[in-house]
């Protein structure tokens, strides 16, 4: 993508934004405690910009126009979104924010961990290595990487909200030396050439306006030889946007999720390739046959909960858990004691849950297509 179709950045901007919106809750306990701590004009502000791409906008009027210009303002798009979402988020799912595959008798966290140390697996990461993490969150992926790998993790992020809960769980356990977490637009990187020994994204890159543009930007910064590998959201080439029931999912899980325009299978593999990588693999593991589902804790289906612990973890994601907090968001926003858009937010994220338990059911989306690419050595 050219750089004059790319947002400008404004890290003073962001910044001020950040510290009127958030104040210090980036030290919070948890998601609930950081939630409710939030200045209200600044979340109000937030809550407008985003919501303006889709409040009063139904699946079947959606045109090409208002796609373009969802993916025109992504970087706002994508960062307002995580300043709405991440408490939320932790609360519900935890400090590494993406689904996995599971296997019987594996507790939830567990799954979380084994598919970080997978995807570190696959891409060849050994201690003493520089590795990049595009679209970090809040470090949990890069901790539990760094931790199991032994190497150098760089998390970039455009969220300043997320940047800083990242070095404050950095800090607790004891890992600032082995992590590093930087302000940008994985769009238009400030690091220099051939930086990176390995990359890795974590259902990050979906938020790009460009497939072709983010990885092309991981190519740059990857040193010859080096590995990038990515569990992309997409599409499945079964999906069909003249379908609208089809578009409908589409679009619930793009408004919950902070996405403005997901692409298919067939155009992200275009895309690597484009960007100037040999494709080592490419899989949907999602298509595994595995004995419990991808989404089954955001689908209450509560046959699958594998021990004890998941129980106080899963019950959140269901639909009664759900609909309970939203509820209680809802009253406390009335009395004064949450800032307004709270349950409008958790009500978005609810929406996206279920298409994507939909799109999932009907293979219609993955949020975990694995493609490995290698940069030539010359």
């Amino acid at each position: 993508m050219a750089p004059a179709a790319l947002e400008k950045e404004d890290k003073a901007r962001d910044a001020a934004f950040n510290k009127a919106l958030h104040g210090n809750s980036a030290k919070a306990k948890g998601g609930i405690a950081a939630m409710f701590s939030k200045g209200a004009d600044a979340k109000k502000a937030a809550v407008d910009e985003y919501f303006k791409h889709w409040d009063n906008k139904p699946a079947e009027n959606e045109t090409a126009e208002e796609r373009a210009k969802r993916t025109a303002e992504y970087a706002t798009l994508t960062r307002h979104y995580y300043n709405l979402a991440t408490d939320l988020y932790e609360y519900g799912w935890g400090q590494s924010f993406h689904f996995c595959r599971f296997s019987k008798g594996e507790p939830f966290y567990q799954a979380i961990a084994r598919h970080e140390h997978y995807l570190a697996h696959t891409i060849g990461i050994k201690e003493g290595m520089k590795v990049l993490d595009v679209g970090c969150g809040v470090g949990g992926p890069a901790r539990e990487i760094a931790k199991f790998t032994g190497c150098h993790v760089t998390g970039l992020n455009n969220n300043d909200y997320q940047i800083d809960r990242a070095t404050h769980y950095a800090e607790k356990e004891g890992l600032s030396n082995q992590l590093a977490f930087v302000k940008g637009d994985f769009m238009q990187m400030s690091f220099p050439e051939n930086t990176f020994d390995a990359v890795y994204a974590i259902e990050a890159t979906v938020h790009a306006p460009s497939l072709e543009g983010i990885y092309s930007q991981i190519f740059r910064v990857l040193k010859p030889g080096g590995v990038f590998g990515v569990y992309e959201w997409l599409m499945t080439d079964d999906y069909d946007n003249n379908n609208l029931h089809h578009r409908e999912i589409r679009l619930g899980i793009e408004q919950g999720d902070g996405i403005s325009n997901m692409c298919k299978v067939s155009e992200a593999l275009d895309a690597m390739r484009a960007a100037g990588f040999e494709l080592l693999r490419h899989e949907d593991l999602a298509d595994r046959p595995d004995p419990l589902p991808w989404y089954w804790p955001l689908s209450g289906e509560l046959r699958y909960i594998q021990s004890v612990g998941d129980i106080f973890t899963i019950v959140r994601m269901t639909t009664w858990g759900r609909t309970i907090a939203h509820s209680l968001a809802g009253l406390l926003e009335k009395v004064g004691l949450a800032p307004a858009g709270t349950k409008k937010t958790a009500d978005s994220l609810a929406l996206a849950a279920d298409c994507l338990v939909a799109g999932g059911r009907e293979h219609l989306f993955t949020p975990m297509y694995l493609m490995v690419g290698r940069k030539p050595s010359a």
